[in-house]
């Protein structure tokens, strides 16, 4: 895998870079915590500027979120969840994540969208929901262009201090995970107390 990574990005450049980021997004297996630190880790060698391989790989990222988005635009939601009440044992989906999702877009769509693609694992499948509920096109965009620039930039960056230890990035981004989740997590605890603050 980093031979193949490290070959389309010395033969490509920014677009192999942008191209590798779209297939991550389509093919969860190509990690884009190896691919964005070896492209900074590139930038130290004098072959690629920084500021643009962060605009490859975030353009690259929201054009992979697209299919996704369509998916859950054009699948009907009765299609859906005949499809995950057969086959999404082996996804550990159950229609009830639709349900969930849906709420959570309607409640916190921007913040979903955006924080979502902080999130790896997360981060492939959150544009599903949004096509389900019908989020205009602009505004998904913007939101996942918000969060993979944010995505792109820490990995880049971390690629680019890290010089040829950038293979140590991919060990701490579990814990940058977490603290994206708990971030998250504290956001929907306090809009919920406001919430009902405002009720009483």
């Amino acid at each position: 895998m980093l031979n193949w990574i490290t070959n389309i990005i010395s033969s490509l450049g920014y677009v192999g870079i942008a191209l590798l980021m779209f297939l991550e997004n389509l093919f969860p297996p190509i990690p884009s915590e190896l691919i964005m630190p070896l492209a900074g880790f590139t930038v130290t060698q004098s072959k690629l500027n920084l500021q643009a391989v962060i605009l490859a790989g975030t353009l690259g990222s929201v054009l992979g979120a697209l299919p996704w988005y369509y998916i859950g635009k054009l699948v009907s939601e009765e299609r859906l969840r005949n499809w995950i009440n057969k086959h999404g044992k082996w996804l550990t989906l159950s229609t009830s994540d639709i349900d969930k999702s849906k709420r959570w877009m309607r409640k916190y769509g921007k913040a979903v969208i955006f924080f979502g693609r902080l999130v790896p694992g997360i981060r492939t499948f959150i544009s599903v929901p949004a096509g389900l509920d019908k989020m205009p096109l602009i505004p998904f965009i913007l939101y996942s262009f918000g969060g993979s620039l944010l995505w792109t930039a820490i990995l880049t960056y971390a690629g680019f201090i890290l010089g040829n230890n950038f293979q140590l990035v991919e060990k701490y981004v579990g814990l940058l995970s977490g603290i994206i989740i708990a971030a998250i997590i504290l956001f929907l605890i306090i809009s919920f107390i406001r919430r009902k603050s405002r009720q009483n």
